[in-house]
């Protein structure tokens, strides 16, 4: 069993920066990286950032400027610092292990984001 646990996020001003964690426990798959994407109300998740288990990171054009994926030395830790913020930010912000051939997805519980005008 594989449990991620997010910690971070909350309210924050336009400009503002918030760092987000996420720390990941039990048979870890060694298969793949570790995903952050958020979810607003009404519409899909989007793609925030990834890191494969190399530790190459991964943005969508509009968020490599402000947001950084970062993890721990051990790799069962990541982190999103995100800076600058605004108000399209708002979402709920997961980390995910993606599923592949040999597993589903893992999830954490989820974080919310609000970035306030």
């Amino acid at each position: 069993q594989v449990q991620l646990v997010q910690s971070g996020g909350g309210l924050v001003q336009v400009g503002g920066s918030l760092r987000l964690s996420c720390a990941a426990s039990g048979r870890i798959p060694n298969d793949t990286g570790m995903v952050w994407f958020r979810q607003a109300p009404g519409r899909q998740r989007e793609l925030v950032a990834s890191m494969n288990r190399e530790g190459i990171a991964f943005y969508p054009g509009s968020m490599k400027d402000r947001f950084t994926i970062s993890r721990e030395g051990d790799k069962n830790t990541i982190f999103l610092q995100m800076n600058n913020m605004r108000p399209d930010d708002t979402a709920v912000y997961y980390c995910q292990i993606p599923r592949t051939a040999l597993h589903d997805e893992f999830l954490g519980q989820g974080t919310q984001v609000t970035v306030s005008s």
